[in-house]
Parts: structure tokens; C-alpha cells; sequence
């Protein structure tokens, strides 16, 4: 009895790892050979992991990325310029705790999405909280909590998000309305949040891409100085894996 009322105690309190552990435990036929302070430790510790893990999994529910990709997925084999170094460097995260950006660039095919992504995943391993967007689907969104009245609160919660992350940037050029959207949220963000942006067009092209110049020099001035470049090249990946 006392056993089933210390479990139902821990899961009440809401130490379901410990809860669990504990369980687990009792059913170790050797537990009797560790001291109290190594089974509290270890108590501790699964209540700690199972923690984590909850955590990870909201901000990963929350990011809502496009791709299920990590850092130790990426593929290194396919020449398309990708330096390992950098990748290592930026899985570490210290780019984000300084508010930096990424921005990644190449053709159609060369897995720009699949490496914003697993730096989102990387930065939420790290507890940054994420966001993935489409930039068509975002403005789109935008646009809609203009009409209902919801766009400050829009605004007010992506200026939030610790990472956020911006792809198929420069699909189309950017409208009067639309490229001060992207202002206000960049804006929002300099120096005190990261993005990463993934784009088709080169840089040097970003600006010709938003039609109001002076918002084009605000847009870049905010996203270009204080970031890391990832420039992909090669044919299309999945074009290479159909060969092989």
C-alpha cells in the first residue's frame, strides 16, 4: 500500500519520470545492490530525460516544420558546396543566443529546406522555441489578420519566436503592402531574435525582389550583415537519388 500511495503521490504531483523509474525499479531484480543516493540519482535523472523530452516535443509540435530533418541526417556525399564545419558550427545554436541569421541559397532540388529545418530542430534540442513558414503562406496569413482585426497580435507573436524560419523567399516579387509586412516582422526581430531565410535567388537578387527600394534596404540591412551564408549548387537531389 505504501508503495501504490508514494506512485500515486509522484503522479500527482506530476513526476511522471519519477513515477515511472520508480516502478521501474522495484521491478530490477539487483536494485538492492545500489545505495539510496544511487537510486535517487537515478530517480532524478528520468524525471530530468522525460522532462526534456516533453519539452522537445511541444517546441517541435510548435515549430511545425515542413521536413522530420536533424543535423546528423544531412547528407554530405552530394557535391552541392555544403561545408561541414559551418553546419557543425551553426547546429550548436550560439548563432541563435546572439541573434544572428542563416541564409540559404541555390536551385530548386539541392535541400535547402531540408537544412533550414534541421537547424529548427537543432535550435529546439537547444530549448529555443521555432517557427517554420512558407513566405506565400505567411503573407497570406497576414492578410487575413489584417481583415479580422488580429494582425498586432500576429505581429506581437512572431516577433516572439526565437528562430523563425522563412522559405521560398523571393518566389515572387513582394507587393507595396506585403513587403512592409516582412519589414515589420524582420524589424521586429533585428538583433534581438534569429531567421533563417531559404531562397532560390542569390542574395545580390533579394533586392530587386521588393518593389519599395527603402523598404528593400530596411529588409536587408536588418537580415544581411548579421548572418551566416550557406550558398548550395549541383542538380536537384532527388534527380541524383532516381540514379542511384
Amino acid at each position: 500500500m505504501l508503495i501504490e500511495h508514494t506512485i500515486t503521490r509522484l503522479n500527482d504531483m506530476r513526476l511522471t519520470g519519477m513515477s515511472e523509474a520508480y516502478s521501474s525499479q522495484r521491478e530490477r531484480p539487483n536494485i538492492d545492490e545500489f545505495s539510496f543516493d544511487e537510486r535517487f540519482s537515478l530517480l532524478v535523472d528520468q524525471e530530468w530525460t522525460y522532462r526534456q523530452n516533453r519539452r522537445l516535443a511541444r517546441l517541435l509540435k510548435a515549430a511545425k516544420l515542413r521536413l522530420p530533418a536533424c543535423v546528423e541526417d544531412i547528407n554530405y556525399r552530394q557535391p552541392r558546396g555544403l561545408d561541414r564545419n559551418l553546419v557543425v558550427h551553426l547546429a550548436a545554436c550560439d548563432w541563435i543566443t546572439n541573434s544572428q541569421n542563416v541564409l540559404i541559397t541555390g536551385p530548386t532540388g539541392v535541400g535547402k529546406t531540408f537544412i533550414a529545418c534541421a537547424l529548427a530542430h537543432s535550435a529546439c534540442r537547444h530549448g529555443f522555441s521555432a517557427r517554420y513558414y512558407r513566405v506565400p503562406r505567411l503573407l497570406s496569413e497576414l492578410a487575413i489578420a489584417r481583415g479580422d482585426g488580429s494582425y498586432p497580435k500576429m505581429l506581437a507573436r512572431l516577433s516572439k519566436i526565437r528562430l523563425l524560419i522563412l522559405d521560398d523567399w523571393g518566389t515572387a516579387p513582394l507587393s507595396p503592402v506585403e513587403s512592409r509586412d516582412i519589414l515589420e516582422i524582420i524589424d521586429d526581430r533585428s538583433q534581438l531574435s534569429s531567421t533563417i531565410i531559404a531562397s532560390q535567388l542569390p542574395v545580390e537578387d533579394w533586392h530587386a525582389s521588393i518593389i519599395d527600394p527603402s523598404v528593400a534596404d530596411a529588409v536587408l540591412d536588418r537580415l544581411v550583415h548579421n548572418s551566416h551564408r550557406i550558398h548550395l549548387k549541383g542538380e536537384s537531389m532527388r534527380k541524383a537519388e532516381e540514379r542511384s
